[in-house]
């Protein structure tokens, strides 16, 4: 029999195995990659001394192709709870070192166990993925093993955030969790997803790619917009993953903490006084506006390489956490598309789901029209934003700040679809269309007949004309659409005012399953 200390030796042997993954040349080797390994991870994103490890000696049972020759304590994946800035977590770490990161049976069951644990207490769950995909010498239960990873992933949805890191190799059906997942995280150079690698492409489709180009981090934040944030290298990815928690709640029943500022409510927006241009067919960045009212100039964008003429983020006002949506002129003159609807319709359900309140920012000439946008089903995919909106039970204020034109007026939350409060500058534009477009419709008949500079002169008055009397703020106002028009100075001021004011709203929501979005 073994003396207590004896036990204790073991015990210490054992985690000190359990801690070395698939062994020191490995390790080495995934360090030459400029990459941290599983348990490195986790230590560094996680508050100091905060792991608390769940399953460090589980090992597989396979049987086949010499498996049972090969086993390492822990089996390939790390799991467990810790805390971020004092947040509990749950977090799981996927171990390259260990067959490449393969998940099989007792891999999937690991995660499952603390995806169930980070259900049942209402706390955030993160994977950090660094996988080839599904352990071939396990068969069909390293497939069951990521449906039921996928089933649970859909459960959490809306009741508790999920953060994907992609620190590495992300392929075949381990794609699919992190694309479920509320958030995903990418490096630079070491991490790729894929559903199909390059060599299957060019045996296939004889097409010619690399891992970076097919599934690689500027891929997916740029062109397919599969990932929200893309980082420099690990390091940065952990300080990014660690500010979005300052912005999240643990759950959506969660009551929502103050973030820390010294910035003051009642300070004057003095650089809005004339930041919108005279003409309204000049540019101006959105980005400028939206860190002149937030606290502190924090605002953390999310999805900030993709559909960039909508812009989507994190911020406080007077400490009070929101997320903000606003249209971008800088870029396709803030028009709504296919990709810009999507990326806005996805940010504003997950506000939505978890209570944070939501301002959006209004300047859009309409829908980017097309060939290629209506082909693409511009119409089901603008559906999607508008969907969202309506559906949006959360504080929702909107400030239009020049141009709101055509149906893009009533889907960037208008008093329609029952935004709690809608502002407009002084130079806000609201109409159905343009001027220019206007006067071509409906003053057609009289313009037919003229030519050259009696063309020009008349068409120039018309379009004065109806600029003087239609692309202002007023007509809606007089209707009630508009519940106040406001000076640029006091903007901050007033967005505040209005968060305290609808910090206690609660409406019912229809009883039913739940709704058809059209996906």
């Amino acid at each position: 029999m073994l003396t207590n200390e004896q036990r204790r030796e073991q015990l210490s042997s054992l985690s000190k195995q359990a801690e070395m993954g698939g062994g020191l040349e490995r390790i080495n080797k995934q360090h030459e990659q400029g990459k941290y390994t599983a348990r490195e991870r986790i230590n560094k994103l996680l508050d100091p001394e905060s792991f608390i490890e769940f399953d460090k000696f589980v090992v597989h049972r396979c049987e086949s192709f010499g498996m049972e020759k090969t086993k390492y304590l822990g089996d390939g994946v790390i799991t467990g709870i810790g805390k971020i800035n004092g947040q509990q977590v749950a977090i799981f770490s996927q171990d390259f070192t260990c067959w490449g990161g393969a998940l099989g049976g007792a891999f999937a069951k690991k995660i499952c166990k603390v995806m169930d644990f980070a259900l049942e207490n209402k706390i955030p769950v993160i994977g950090i993925n660094d996988s080839g995909g599904a352990r071939i010498q396990e068969g069909v239960e390293s497939l069951a093993g990521y449906a039921e990873i996928f089933y649970r992933n859909v459960k959490a949805s809306g009741v508790i955030p999920q953060i994907s890191l992609i620190m590495g190799p992300c392929a075949g059906g381990a794609v699919y969790s992190p694309a479920m997942t509320d958030f995903i995280f990418m490096v630079d150079k070491t991490s790729y997803m894929f559903v199909t690698g390059p060599d299957v492409i060019k045996t296939v489709t004889h097409e010619e790619v690399t891992k970076d180009d097919l599934g690689g981090a500027h891929t997916h934040n740029e062109k397919s917009g599969v990932a929200h944030f893309r980082t420099d290298d690990e390091d940065d990815c952990f300080e990014r993953v660690r500010e979005l928690f300052s912005f999240i709640p643990a759950c959506n029943k969660a009551k929502h903490s103050l973030k820390l500022t010294t910035d003051s409510v009642t300070r004057s927006n003095n650089k809005l006084k004339n930041f919108i241009p005279d003409n309204s067919k000049k540019p101006y960045d959105m980005h400028e506006l939206i860190l002149e009212v937030i606290d502190d100039q924090h605002f953390l964008e999310v999805h900030a390489d993709f559909a960039k003429n909508i812009l989507t983020g994190f911020a406080s006002i007077g400490g009070i956490k929101v997320g903000i949506v606003a249209n971008q002129p800088s870029f396709l003159a803030g028009c709504l598309d296919i990709d810009s609807s999507v990326k806005a319709a996805r940010f504003v359900r997950f506000c939505d789901a978890f209570n944070i309140p939501i301002i959006t920012l209004v300047d859009v000439p309409g829908f980017l029209p097309g060939t290629v946008q209506e082909y693409g089903g511009i119409i089901r995919h603008g559906a999607k934003l508008l969907y969202a909106y309506s559906e949006a039970t959360v504080p929702l204020i909107t400030l239009i700040t020049r141009k709101a034109y055509g149906g893009a007026y009533d889907v960037m939350a208008s008093k329609h679809i029952r935004a709690d409060i809608n502002l407009a500058y002084p130079t806000a534009e609201i109409a159905v269309m343009g001027a220019e477009g206007a006067v071509n419709i409906i003053f057609r008949n009289e313009l037919n007949g003229l030519k050259g500079e009696d063309f020009n002169k008349k068409k120039a008055s018309l379009v004065e004309n109806y600029e003087n009397n239609f692309a202002n703020p007023y007509r809606a106002a007089e209707l009630g659409y508009v519940d106040e028009i406001i000076n640029p100075e006091i903007t901050r001021q007033r967005l505040y005012q209005y968060l305290k004011a609808l910090e206690h709203k609660k409406i019912p929501t229809p009883d039913r399953k739940h709704g058809n979005i059209p996906l």
